[in-house]
């Protein structure tokens, strides 16, 4: 047995204390050609394998249209896929969403209460405000011009304009004089009558600029009465002569059981909803 053994190097050294096993050089260049027979038949069963299995290819051609109407279609295509890359701009910037995601971050800074609400909780609540508001807007344009272009009862043509005509008159109802007026005279356009005169690349910048405002005045109010509490925090604290301890830790407290007692969220929804629909 021990010959046996010291033919592959496994015999015991017993001139080191640790006893430990040593392979001599013939055994270490059996191991390492079996592992590189086994990697290498490994390699080869994969490569049989591959070899059965179908690999599915996609091609993308351009070619040869004998029909007016084919083209119309795929630039129609086109046109469609480039509006939905943008649907999420125009969702945030002419709706109502940029106003409420604006309040809603006001009061969280307010409250001081770092990433409570997150901020998937904030815009999922934003969304689905600016989508209730928003509904009887989108219902209208709907069924005033989406359903019939898609019934073939509508051109292209009047399908855009019954849908931006609404789309306009809403956003023009939040829109200050002074803001269209900045952007009817950077575009160097003539005077307008009306609204139905104003290009809606005009009406929408205004309308941003509109809502970034009545957002920031919304905010305003919220922050008084939290910055109150901040205030008389402070002040009790300096007077008691405790003046490292950080006040926000005292009156986080105070403005979380505030904003609770008065309902808080029922009150700044209200007033959200209330000043698109009211």
């Amino acid at each position: 047995m021990h010959a046996f053994l010291a033919r592959f190097g496994l015999t015991r050294n017993s001139n080191h204390r640790d006893m430990k096993k040593e392979f001599n050089p013939v055994s270490r260049k059996i191991l390492l050609k079996l592992l590189f027979l086994t990697v290498l038949g490994v390699g080869f069963h994969f490569s049989l394998s591959a070899q059965t299995v179908p690999i599915p290819s996609f091609n993308v051609q351009v070619g040869q249209s004998s029909d007016p109407q084919q083209v119309a279609s795929t630039l129609q295509v086109i046109v469609l896929l480039t509006v939905l890359t943008l649907a999420p701009a125009l969702i945030v910037m002419t709706t109502s969403f940029t106003r409420i995601i604006i309040v809603l971050s006001f009061l969280r800074n307010a409250l001081g209460t770092q990433q409570s609400p997150p901020n998937q909780v904030l815009v999922g609540f934003a969304l689905f405000l600016t989508f209730f508001i928003m509904a009887p807007l989108w219902s209208n344009v709907y069924d005033q011009a989406l359903k019939p272009y898609f019934d073939n009862k509508m051109s292209q043509e009047e399908m855009i304009s019954r849908t931006t005509a609404p789309v306009k008159q809403w956003m023009q109802r939040f829109t200050r004089e002074k803001d269209l007026a900045l952007f009817v005279r950077v575009a160097k356009i003539d005077r307008p009558k009306n609204i139905d005169e104003v290009p809606i690349w005009v009406v929408m910048p205004a309308f941003v600029i509109s809502e970034l405002k009545t957002a920031f005045q919304m905010g305003f109010i919220i922050y008084i009465p939290f910055l109150v509490i901040d205030m008389v925090v402070s002040a009790v604290l300096m007077s008691m002569g405790m003046m490292m301890l950080p006040p926000i830790m005292i009156s986080l407290p105070f403005k979380i059981m505030l904003f609770v007692l008065v309902d808080g969220w029922y009150l700044i929804t209200e007033s959200l909803v209330k000043s698109f629909t009211g």
